[in-house]
């Protein structure tokens, strides 16, 4: 039940990124930094809400490391220190364990 409330958030969130991107950001490469976030952001919280059933640890993997990476590029997008992007890897990083545990769950069903 949490996960599909995270994931929902998290979604809306992407689209208010993305909108704002569009239509507020100060220049191309903040417009690109919620573009960038906001995609990776819903993407996998829709992931998340389609394998929150099966694969619990990977979608909360999924969530988590969307937000991180999501996060960050946000809050580089609203002025915050460019150092900041250096965490977003670490974002990267829990996306890619999301879907390989994600497939181990699904190949060991």
């Amino acid at each position: 039940m949490m996960i599909g409330v995270l994931a929902a958030v998290s979604a809306a969130l992407a689209v208010a990124a993305g909108a704002f991107g569009a239509h507020a950001a100060a220049g191309e490469q903040q417009a690109e930094w919620l573009r960038t976030g906001g995609m990776y952001q819903l993407v996998h919280a829709v992931a998340a809400l389609a394998i929150m059933g099966q694969a619990r640890g990977a979608a909360i993997a999924l969530l988590v490391g969307a937000a991180i990476f999501a996060v960050t590029l946000y809050a580089m997008a609203l002025g915050a220190p460019r150092w900041l992007g250096a965490v977003t890897p670490i974002g990267g990083t829990l996306l890619i364990i999301g879907w390989l545990w994600a497939g181990w769950v699904y190949l060991k069903a």
